[in-house]
């Protein structure tokens, strides 16, 4: 069987993890999601394609892809740890309190203004992650 490349279901192939149906599932789901879900959410979207996929199932096998380096957890203050597939490159995250929505962004400029922050004080940056927490301005509902 061909698993399509840059999937989480290719990443897990290439560690050599076992990949049973229900990982599968897990997987494709967590691939196809445009958002960054919780276990919850992704369990309902999981039992959806099988209703015999357990929340503990759905619970473990993120832990084990996040163990392996291929899924990257955030808590973005809502009380409910998200997921995503590892990114390939760096981005940022604005998320919308009212919405709960998350905007992955890009900028060169914060990323030029972080780094020179960060050496006027004597340090290089090794890693860092940016959370901006927004609501809508009126003129743009």
């Amino acid at each position: 069987m061909m698993v399509e490349k840059n999937t989480i279901e290719f990443r897990c192939v290439q560690q050599g993890m076992r990949m049973t149906e229900q990982r599968k599932i897990i997987a494709k789901v967590l691939s196809s999601s445009k958002d960054h879900p919780d276990v919850e959410e992704l369990y309902k979207r999981s039992a959806r394609i099988d209703k015999n996929i357990s929340l503990a199932t759905v619970y473990r096998t993120v832990k084990l892809f996040e163990d392996a380096g291929i899924l990257e957890k955030h808590e973005f203050k809502d009380g409910r740890s998200r997921y995503e597939k590892t990114p390939d490159g760096h981005h940022d995250h604005l998320i919308d309190i009212n919405t709960g929505d998350v905007i992955e962004f890009q900028s060169e400029e914060i990323e030029k203004l972080q780094k020179k922050i960060a050496q006027q004080l004597g340090f290089d940056i090794i890693d860092h992650r940016l959370e901006i927490y927004a609501v809508k301005t009126k003129n743009n509902k």
